[in-house]
């Protein structure tokens, strides 16, 4: 099961306190009922809704909570164990032949890796490997990019509504300019669905779409080193060999974590 990522729901608790605490400064506590206003809550959440039925088909929308939920996990990848793994895979394979991995496969929980060391172990040819995995890649990267785009569309539809909200609520105000007492709620349609529309769009949808295409890249950075490292294991390469190309992904801060780590489990055994 995957953590909760803390920082999602944080950051969308802060911006929305600190929006708080701005009205709160200039206005005082009994003005926060005048920010509440359930016509213009109407319009942008109505508004969207339609407009992402019309864009999407059923069975896009459905994985929106989920795409949505996605945002609030934190991806648990360490590039350091990775390297570490599969230099003692190299090490056994160096030593037992690729054979003796099918063994070690079973342990392994991550099904692209588990995939890549099988095709090894079997012995395909490395450019069928690489075309495999890579195709995997290209899948997977291809899915996101549809998930993403939910996201995206629900960012560019929010402040959208949030406008023509605003024009109904002009429309309605000057329509009754001889009323005075209309013009305060039809100003406050008006004003209040475009702060509505931006809040959503720019607190909730375009970070979580941000979000979801860093860990997308993390993700494929991630393949991408198992690639190299498989291709090592298939071509017999030197365990030490395999290290030094594979450490070359880490930054130098994790390049320096990881050898403190190795020299550790060096002076344990």
């Amino acid at each position: 099961m995957k953590k909760l990522d803390m920082l999602t729901p944080l950051g969308v608790v802060l911006g929305i306190v600190f929006v708080g605490v701005a009205i709160l400064t200039n206005a005082g506590p009994d003005s926060f009922a005048s920010f509440i206003n359930i016509p213009s809550i109407l319009v942008v959440i109505g508004g969207l809704i339609g407009a992402m039925l019309v864009s999407f088909s059923f069975s896009e929308l459905k994985q929106l909570g989920r795409v949505m939920g996605e945002s609030f996990k934190v991806q648990e990848h360490d590039t350091q164990d990775l390297i570490s793994t599969f230099v003692s895979l190299s090490d056994k394979a160096r030593r037992e032949g690729l054979l003796s991995l099918e063994t070690e496969v079973e342990e392994i929980k991550d099904p692209f890796i588990r995939k890549g060391v099988l095709l090894a172990v079997d012995g395909i040819e490395s450019d069928v490997i690489t075309d495999i995995l890579n195709t995997e890649i290209i899948a997977l990267e291809e899915r996101h990019r549809k998930n993403k785009r939910l996201l995206d569309k629900a960012g560019e539809y929010a402040p959208a509504w949030g406008m023509i909200g605003t024009l109904i609520g002009l429309v309605l105000m000057l329509q009754n300019l001889s009323d005075p007492s209309s013009l305060g709620p039809n100003m406050a349609v008006a004003l209040l669905t475009t702060l509505y529309g931006t809040l959503l769009a720019n607190l909730v949808f375009i970070p979580m779409a941000s979000k979801l295409a860093m860990k997308t890249e993390k993700e494929v950075f991630m393949k991408q080193i198992v690639i190299e490292a498989v291709m090592g294991l298939q071509s017999g390469q030197n365990p030490r060999v395999l290290e030094e190309k594979l450490t070359v992904f880490l930054s130098g801060e994790e390049l320096t974590t990881y050898r403190l780590k190795e020299r550790d489990s060096v002076d344990e055994a």
